[in-house]
């Protein structure tokens, strides 16, 4: 098998409280993954986990062969979307991504453009964010985390707000993404988001986590 992320033996407290417990999962480059659970259940932490936002209590989880934490910070070509995306409101949308992309030297203007076309925005738009749908703003952070066209991708609730057009557009991207062989871990509440998408499904529950 060709693993490309390895989680071992993974524990997560905060203080006394364990919200993972004993994670074991190896997933392979190329496939969608989807994270189900309520609230709670803990799938949001492993996520920054993975991200290396949070460090584990015990356990290692490796990322292209790397132990993240330790041989490096974050996954290397990472695009993520982890609770409500923060933009600076009195810029518009493609302003926003452009300071971003100015941080990291990686893309131009052209790269820009054209994620935000990909999640079916307006690169032309001027209005500011602040005045933007709930709707848009995820729209907005889709296309940050897919602008440096990443290997690896971890989206979670990326369908939030959208209505049933923007649902149906962003499943037709991430579609498209995982044909281009790109690794997604995706969590949602709705069963069909799963159901469509992901190739292997983990459920959560308590901070255990069994294949579905």
């Amino acid at each position: 098998m060709n693993a490309y992320i390895e989680i071992e033996h993974v524990t997560k407290q905060f203080g006394a409280d364990k919200v993972l417990s004993d994670i074991n999962v190896t997933m392979e480059k190329g496939n969608v993954y989807g994270f189900a659970g309520n609230n709670g259940s803990g799938k949001t932490v492993l996520m920054k986990c993975i991200c290396g936002f949070l460090p584990v209590t015990k356990g290692t989880i490796r990322v292209g062969g790397r132990v993240i934490g330790m041989e490096i910070d974050f996954p290397e070509s990472l695009g993520v979307i982890i609770e409500t995306p923060g933009f600076l409101p009195n810029l518009s949308g493609m302003r926003n991504l452009q300071v971003l992309a100015d941080l990291n030297r990686r893309i131009g203007t052209e790269e820009v453009r054209f994620a935000i076309r990909q999640v079916g925005l307006s690169p032309d738009l001027k209005k500011p964010v602040a005045a933007y749908s709930l709707g848009m703003r995820q729209r907005l952070g889709i296309a940050q985390a897919i602008m440096e066209d990443p290997e690896f991708l971890i989206l979670d609730e990326p369908f939030n707000g959208l209505d049933k057009h923007g649902v149906a557009d962003i499943r037709a991207l991430l579609l498209n993404l995982k044909k281009r062989g790109k690794t997604i871990i995706l969590a949602s509440h709705n069963s069909e988001d799963i159901r469509i998408l992901c190739d292997k499904v983990y459920e959560m529950d308590g901070g255990v986590m069994k294949e579905v």
